[in-house]
């Protein structure tokens, strides 16, 4: 895409609470105009009325990899994978992730496996394949404490 165009496109997304404000739903799917103070204060909106969706996080990608940022926008998407998985999956994965935590290379496949399995999470899968790949070859998987 030529640079003229990429900035075309860009402006015309971002700020997309501004600009596109119809693609961006929380995760209870209320439009992101109903997030107001007022709604806050006056006990109109709980904790899954503020979290971000899917759909919000894939717009933001495309905005960063418009903005020529490729591995934000990778990230959005993985995190776009997340949005419905279990708050004690996620940390399960961020405590595997941590050097000295998994003791073994299959350790971290299974969990890739279940993302993709359970969750239909491929992105996060793979980066966590990836990771397992990288641990082995670097000596991670000694238990450190």
């Amino acid at each position: 895409m030529e640079p003229d165009e990429r900035r075309r496109r860009l402006d015309a997304l971002y700020p997309v609470g501004e600009k596109r404000a119809e693609a961006v739903r929380t995760r209870s799917g209320r439009p992101i105009a109903d997030i107001t103070l007022a709604a806050v204060v006056g006990g109109r909106l709980g904790i899954v009325d503020i979290g971000i969706s899917a759909e919000g996080l894939k717009v933001q990608a495309e905005v960063a990899r418009l903005a020529g940022r490729e591995t934000l926008a990778r990230n959005f998407e993985r995190g776009a994978e997340l949005v419905d998985a279990p708050d004690d999956l996620i940390l399960a994965v961020y405590e595997l992730l941590r050097p000295g935590r998994a003791a073994s290379q299959n350790e971290l496949f299974e969990m890739a496996r279940r993302l993709r399995d359970d969750h239909g999470a491929e992105r996060i899968a793979d980066l966590i394949d990836e990771a397992a790949k990288i641990y082995e070859r670097r000596g991670l998987f000694r238990k450190r404490f």
